[in-house]
């Protein structure tokens, strides 16, 4: 005996049911019934914000920013800690460099708020003209800089760098992994690459941080 579905007329019905079933699932009730995800808050004009704790050169901050702000802008538009500069804003400059954590990051490429409870050191939390740091004493000493543009994260790298050399953190021209690297012409080139000072004050940027290296040897 053939089946049923082997008539023309039979397929058809078959297929308005099916169409008709789906049609009823998904029905504004049946959506609604199913558990939905919470919004994240939003402000005023509907953008979704978040609350974020940071610690800035020692004072605490707390705020409600656009979640897609970066620590950069936060710490310019919304601290008003202006020393730290916007450059390239694609991490290729790194004249927006901070300490986070005592690690230095672009803070153009991060977001504030995946930074909750972070410390945060900025160029005005490393020295102020009356009490400078070493490193910003050899950077005026050597005259390493010359617009100035780039000497906030100039100095925040190295800051950074000479912490890295103190831990052990080889770079990519150690030859030894497992021995504690030492600052040569190779490695200070290697480790403060990802800083372009415009102005070419290279050779003098090398001697400020040599001369404070020594120091700290």
């Amino acid at each position: 005996m053939d089946s049923l579905l082997d008539t023309p007329i039979a397929r058809r019905e078959l297929l308005l049911a099916g169409a008709v079933s789906a049609a009823t699932a998904a029905t504004p009730s049946a959506v609604s019934a199913a558990p939905q995800p919470p919004l994240a808050p939003a402000d005023a004009a509907g953008v979704p914000t978040g609350r974020v704790s940071l610690t800035v050169n020692g004072t605490s901050h707390a705020l409600t920013l656009d979640n897609r702000t970066t620590l950069l802008d936060t710490l310019r538009e919304h601290l008003h800690l202006t020393g730290t500069k916007k450059g390239c804003d694609h991490g290729q400059c790194g004249a927006c460099t901070v300490m986070v954590d005592g690690r230095r990051i672009n803070s153009c490429l991060t977001l504030a708020v995946m930074h909750e409870g972070a410390q945060v050191t900025t160029i005005e939390g490393l020295g102020k003209p009356g009490s400078m740091h070493p490193l910003q004493a050899a950077f005026v000493k050597y005259d390493g800089y010359q617009c100035g543009y780039c000497t906030p994260g100039q100095i925040c790298t190295v800051v950074g760098m000479l912490d890295e050399i103190k831990r052990g953190v080889p770079s990519h021209v150690s030859a030894d992994l497992n021995a504690r690297p030492l600052l040569s012409p190779t490695e200070l080139r290697e480790r403060m690459s990802g800083n372009i000072c415009r102005c070419g004050a290279y050779s003098n940027i090398a001697e400020a941080i040599t001369e404070v290296a020594g120091a700290k040897a």
